[in-house]
C-alpha cells in the first residue's frame, strides 16, 4: 500500500494532537482534583453529581431555615420569659395585697396603681416585633399590631368585658426546615394571651350574694375546687343543663337555722326565664373547712349525678349566703389583670364590699393569674420542643451535608495516583510520537538523489 506524503504529515500531527489532547485533560484534572470536568467525561457520573448537587443546595438552604427557624423562636422565648417574670411579679403583689390585716385601702390603691404599669408592661410584650418589624403574636397578620384598647368597651377596672382586643389570628407561620418537616415559629397572640381557662382549669367557685339580696354577710371563704375524676365531670357534664358556661350551673346555699348552719346544692342552670331552681341535694350539716361533695344526692330525677369534684369552705357563712359553681371558660390576662386592679381599687366597707367578699374575689382572680402562668409555661414548654427539634434536625443536616460530599467526592474526585500515572504515560507516549514523526517526515528519496 502506498502512503504519501501528505499521508505521513497528516497522520503525524493527528496522533500528537491526540497525545496532547489527553495529556492536557490529564494535567486539568491533576490541577482540579477532579476526575469528572465535563458530562462526556462519565455521563453516568455527572448526572448523578447534579442530582446530588442540588440535593445538597436544597440541604442546605433547610440549614439556613432552620438558623431563621431558631432565631425566630428565640425570640418569642425571650419574650415568653419576660411575660413569666411579670405575671410572678404580679402575683408577689396581689399575694400582698391580700393581707388585709396590715393594709388598708390607700396600701391597695398604690398595688393597684402598680399593676396598672404591669398591665401596660404586658401589653408591650404582647404586641413585640422582630428586628424585621413583624409581630411576634399576630398569627399570620405579621404586620398587623395585635392587641389594642377598644375605646368603646369597658375601662380599666373590674369588669366583664375587657378592652383589649385581638387583631391578629390563630395561624402559624410554617418554615420548611427539613425535606418532610415545616416548623411554626411563632405563636398566636389568642393561645398566649387570650385563651387561659378561668377558675381551676375545669370549673370556677365564687360567691353568689346572699338570697335576701346584695353580697355574702358572712365569714366564709372558698377554696378553687378540684376534679377527682375528670371522667366522671365529663359525664356529668354532657348529661346536665349547664353548657351554658357564662352562667351558673350549680349553687351552693348555706342555711343558718337555732344555731346550725346547714348546706344544700341547687341546680340553677336554666336558661329559661324565669330560672327556676332546683334543689338537687338534701340539707347536710356544714362544719368549717371540711369538703363538699358535687353530686346531686336528690335529684328530681331518679339518676344521681356525681360530678367527681370538691370544694372546701371555711369560715362561717350567714343565712342565705351562696356560692356558685359554673365551667371555666377563657379568660384573658388583660381581663384577669383588669379584674385584680377592680378589685383592688374597690373600698373595703361592711356591707357594700366585705373583707370577706374581697378575699374570696381575689382568690379567685389569683386562681385565674396561676392558670395564665400555668398556660404561659405549657406554650413555652412548646417552644422549647420547637427548638430541640431544631437542634435533632441540624445534626440531621450535618450528617446529611457529609454524606452527600461523600457521594460527590466518589462520583467526581480523582484518584492522584493513577492520575499521575497515566499523565506520566501519556507523556512519553507525545514524546515518542514527537520523536517518531520527526524521523519519518525527515525520510525523502531527495536524500538519495
Amino acid at each position: 500500500m502506498r502512503i504519501s506524503t501528505s499521508q505521513i504529515y497528516d497522520a503525524g500531527t493527528l496522533n500528537i494532537q491526540r497525545n496532547q489532547s489527553s495529556l492536557y485533560k490529564l494535567q486539568n484534572q491533576l490541577s482540579t482534583g477532579r476526575r469528572v470536568l465535563t458530562p462526556e467525561d462519565d455521563p453516568v457520573a455527572a448526572a448523578q453529581a447534579l442530582i446530588v448537587t442540588q440535593s445538597t443546595r436544597v440541604n442546605a438552604q433547610h440549614v439556613n431555615n432552620q438558623g431563621n427557624a431558631n432565631a425566630q423562636l428565640g425570640l418569642v422565648d425571650t419574650q415568653l420569659n419576660s411575660l413569666t417574670l411579670l405575671l410572678q411579679n404580679v402575683r408577689e403583689r396581689v399575694v400582698q395585697a391580700g393581707n388585709s390585716s396590715t393594709l388598708n385601702n390607700s396600701d391597695r390603691q398604690a398595688i393597684a396603681t402598680e399593676l396598672e404599669a404591669r398591665l401596660g408592661e404586658m401589653l408591650g410584650i404582647a404586641n413585640s416585633q422582630n428586628g424585621a418589624g413583624d409581630y411576634l403574636f399576630s398569627g399570620y397578620q405579621g404586620g398587623t399590631r395585635p392587641f389594642a384598647v377598644n375605646a368603646a368597651l369597658a375601662p380599666v377596672g373590674q369588669a366583664s368585658t375587657s378592652p383589649y382586643g385581638y387583631s391578629g389570628d390563630d395561624g402559624e407561620r410554617l418554615l420548611q426546615v427539613s425535606s418532610s418537616r415545616q416548623l411554626a415559629v411563632n405563636v398566636a397572640g389568642s393561645e398566649v394571651f387570650m385563651n387561659p381557662e378561668g377558675g381551676n382549669g375545669t370549673f370556677v367557685a365564687a360567691t353568689g350574694g346572699n338570697l335576701s339580696g346584695g353580697i355574702n354577710q358572712g365569714s366564709a371563704i372558698i377554696d378553687g375546687g378540684s376534679v377527682l375524676d375528670p371522667q366522671k365531670w365529663q359525664q356529668a357534664v354532657n348529661g346536665f343543663a349547664w353548657s351554658d358556661a357564662t352562667n351558673p350551673a350549680l349553687q351552693l346555699r348555706f342555711t343558718v337555722a337555732a344555731g346550725v348552719t346547714t348546706y344544700q346544692l341547687w341546680d340553677v342552670s336554666d336558661k329559661m326565664a324565669p330560672i327556676v331552681p332546683v334543689a338537687v341535694s338534701a340539707a347536710a350539716p356544714y362544719t368549717p373547712g371540711q369538703v363538699v361533695r358535687l353530686a346531686t344526692t336528690n335529684p328530681p330525677a331518679a339518676a344521681v349525678t356525681d360530678f367527681g369534684s370538691q370544694l372546701v369552705v371555711q369560715g362561717a357563712p350567714a343565712d342565705g349566703d351562696t356560692f356558685t359553681i359554673r365551667p371555666s371558660s377563657s379568660q384573658s390576662m388583660f381581663q384577669t389583670m383588669q379584674n385584680l386592679i377592680g378589685i383592688l381599687r374597690t373600698p373595703q366597707g361592711a356591707t357594700t364590699y366585705s373583707t370577706t367578699q374581697f378575699t374570696n374575689d381575689l382568690a379567685g382572680q389569683l386562681l385565674n393569674l396561676d392558670q395564665a402562668l400555668n398556660n404561659v409555661g405549657r406554650v413555652q414548654a412548646t417552644v422549647g420542643t420547637r427548638v430541640r427539634e431544631l437542634e435533632s434536625l441540624g445534626t440531621a443536616s450535618s450528617d446529611l451535608d457529609l454524606q452527600y460530599r461523600a457521594n460527590l467526592s466518589e462520583l467526581q474526585d480523582l484518584d492522584p495516583v493513577k492520575a499521575i500515572s497515566d499523565f506520566t504515560m501519556q507523556k512519553t507516549f507525545l514524546d515518542a510520537a514527537q520523536k517518531s514523526f520527526a524521523q519519518i517526515s525527515g525520510l525523502s528519496l531527495f536524500n538519495y538523489l
